[in-house]
């Protein structure tokens, strides 16, 4: 339910500043129908690692203080939101290949002896 209300609320915003409203129709229909088939497997994804919820309410907050700046008539470059978005991924994506491979202890060499 909480999805319909969030999505609902997504598209007239987006109707509200779309300039080719069919365009956006088209685009909106799209959307539910990739996240109807792609819900489960994603719902079950962010349950098997935690810290991808982590990253997502970061991005909530991140994406929040931007539009609150916005408001403020406080302009921040949207580049440096998504690279910083980006880089985010990037982290999660070598942190989650590294937990999926056991880790191997490191050998040190015994010392020299005198």
């Amino acid at each position: 339910m909480i999805d319909i209300v969030f999505s609902l609320d997504s598209v007239i915003t987006a109707v509200g500043l779309a300039k080719h409203v069919p365009v956006m129709v088209i685009a909106v229909v799209i959307a539910v129908g990739v996240m109807i088939f792609s819900a489960r497997a994603l719902g079950n994804f962010v349950d098997r690692h935690p810290t991808v919820k982590m990253l997502a309410l970061s991005f909530l907050i991140l994406i929040g203080v931007s539009l609150f700046s916005e408001g403020l008539e406080l302009h921040i470059p949207k580049g440096y939101i998504y690279f910083a978005m980006a880089f985010s991924i990037g982290v999660e994506m070598l942190n989650l290949r590294l937990r999926r491979k056991p880790a191997e202890p490191v050998h040190l060499r015994k010392a020299l002896q005198e």
